[in-house]
């Protein structure tokens, strides 16, 4: 406690880092396209601890789909809305890797998402070697970032991680284990609060509308549109 004579404590610096990749499939499993369309960094924010936290950075690990048109737009214009929302976005790729049938013998091109998760360990290791933050916050329900997690308890015990579940997917019980500080599981309602607006923009980034396919349900009010 303080008393009137002494400062307050400064708050801890907390940085977010998200596998893209394994939070879109969590949120596309939802069923509800408007959930998309939402802010990080307010969702990140909002997840915080705010009297004793505060947000320094959030880094989004992506990729752009190369061979679905309609994807890639929605894809470009999310990044953007990201940008300027003041998330840090890195991004990766897709490969076409050959698949085959043992059964029926057909044989097909499958796109792969490469770069991602390596993209969320380097970026969150990284920053803690810079010391950008004091507590990372691991968006993913990957169980290979284990590995990452016992590397950053190794070189920065005196940091802290907690691991962040997506919405709808089981909490893993081996990066449960490996989290100094466990773990959080998102539901619908964190993401729902943190949807943005129609329109997104910031000075010097640029702006961007939502995606139609992105639109909300009739009758769905904007949290900042709700009654306090």
């Amino acid at each position: 406690m303080t008393d009137g004579n002494q400062a307050p404590e400064p708050k801890v610096r907390a940085a977010f880092y998200i596998d893209g990749f394994n939070f879109y499939h969590a949120l596309d499993a939802l069923g509800q396209p408007h959930l998309k369309w939402l802010s990080y960094w307010k969702l990140c924010k909002n997840v915080l601890p705010q009297r004793t936290q505060e947000l320094v950075g959030v880094t989004w690990c992506t990729a752009r789909h190369p061979s679905d048109n309609s994807k890639a737009i929605r894809h470009d214009a999310l990044v953007l809305a990201q940008k300027c929302e003041g998330v840090l976005v890195r991004t990766g790729h897709f490969v076409n890797e050959d698949r085959d049938c043992r059964g029926c013998g057909n044989a097909w091109k499958h796109p792969s998402e490469k770069e991602g998760d390596i993209n969320v360990a380097i970026n969150l290791l990284r920053d803690a070697f810079h010391n950008v933050y004091d507590h990372a916050y691991l968006l993913t329900a990957d169980s290979d970032q284990v590995a990452t997690i016992r590397m950053f308890k190794s070189e920065f015990p005196h940091k802290n991680l907690t691991v962040v579940v997506p919405p709808g997917r089981e909490r893993s019980k081996h990066l449960h284990a490996a989290s100094p500080n466990g773990s959080i599981q998102l539901n619908e309602n964190h993401i729902d609060r943190a949807v943005m607006r129609q329109i997104v923009m910031k000075a010097g980034v640029g702006s961007v509308r939502r995606p139609f396919e992105y639109d909300p349900p009739a009758g769905w009010v904007h949290p900042e549109d709700r009654p306090k």
